[in-house]
């Protein structure tokens, strides 16, 4: 997916107000529209402004893609990331079929107004947001604080943010892409109906030490030559705290060793598995040169001798 600068299309600062970015549209889109310019690329331009249109002149597209940040250039590469759309509050039901290419992919879906009753008394729409919680937290449960900010248009055009803060428990065992329900806390209702709903849909943070698929959780383990060659017991840090396991004798480098029922809690409960990584002390003194002498001499290894067929 490729970056498109919208202002730069519209030609309008990142601080232009509705009433500005409406100007630019109704120049643009006259002088681009293919009944008025017969030029070979007016047609493509005149798309690429409808576009731009459609983002900039709706508050919760605006604030999405205006969290990209400021260092991207046309024709950077986009890719989807978890963390983009972070405690932004968007109206709407969020079906697939509710949202354009460019923000599907990018923020999910999430970005447009569902209709409502024509009766007085409606239903409050329900809000969606994504959140992000740690590995410890889908392991142990948690009770979690989150500043939420919905983008509105103020009196002057400009986009604007609403901010609110909720106390959210975090059920032990969520997974990455399920989402928790908030009865009522969505938009208002009209006359006597009840409120929308708050949906928060949960993206687990990255974590340095640990790698997650599904309920399955992989951490890569460092070991001494000997504890791979010997065997060893060795203490393991897992997200519920660290646990001993052995390593057996002869084991190489990439050795994957399971621990059932070690991640991500469920039923039934996910595996943990190290993955051993040998790990070399330095010779860095003339007594370990030595060692690393006496190794060499007693073994007489190769390890290249089927390395080449």
């Amino acid at each position: 997916m490729k970056y498109k600068d919208y202002y730069a299309v519209m030609g309008v600062p990142r601080t232009a107000t509705e009433a500005e970015i409406k100007t630019a549209h109704r120049k643009l889109a006259r002088k681009y529209h293919p009944d008025l310019n017969k030029d070979a690329n007016a047609e493509s331009r005149f798309k690429e402004v409808g576009e731009a249109y459609q983002v900039l002149r709706d508050p919760e597209k605006r604030a999405a893609f205006d969290a990209l940040g400021t260092g991207l250039k046309d024709g950077d590469e986009i890719r989807p990331r978890p963390d983009v759309s972070d405690g932004f509050e968007y109206h709407g039901a969020g079906g697939p079929q509710d949202t354009d290419d460019f923000f599907g992919d990018l923020f999910g879906a999430r970005h447009r107004h569902a209709p409502r009753s024509q009766s007085y008394d409606w239903r409050g729409e329900d809000h969606h947001a994504r959140v992000s919680v740690s590995l410890e937290d889908t392991y142990n449960g948690a009770q979690r604080t989150f500043t939420l900010q919905m983008p509105e248009i103020d009196e002057h055009g400009r986009v604007t943010y609403q901010t609110r803060t909720l106390d959210v428990s975090i059920p032990k065992g969520i997974l990455d892409g399920q989402r928790l329900r908030l009865a009522g806390q969505g938009g208002a209702g009209s006359g006597n109906a009840p409120a929308g709903d708050l949906y928060l849909e949960v993206t687990l943070e990255e974590d340095k030490r640990y790698r997650v698929d599904g309920r399955d959780v992989t951490l890569d383990l460092p070991v001494a030559p000997w504890e791979a060659a010997l065997g060893a017991d060795v203490v393991v840090p897992t997200p519920s705290g660290q646990v001993t396991m052995t390593v057996p004798a002869g084991s190489g480098a990439g050795r994957r060793l399971r621990l059932k029922g070690r991640g991500i809690p469920g039923n039934p409960p996910g595996d943990l598995y190290v993955v051993l990584e040998i790990v070399l002390p330095r010779a860095d003194t003339e007594a370990k040169k030595a060692a690393y002498t006496a190794l060499r001499d007693a073994f007489e290894f190769d390890p290249r001798a089927n390395f080449y067929g």
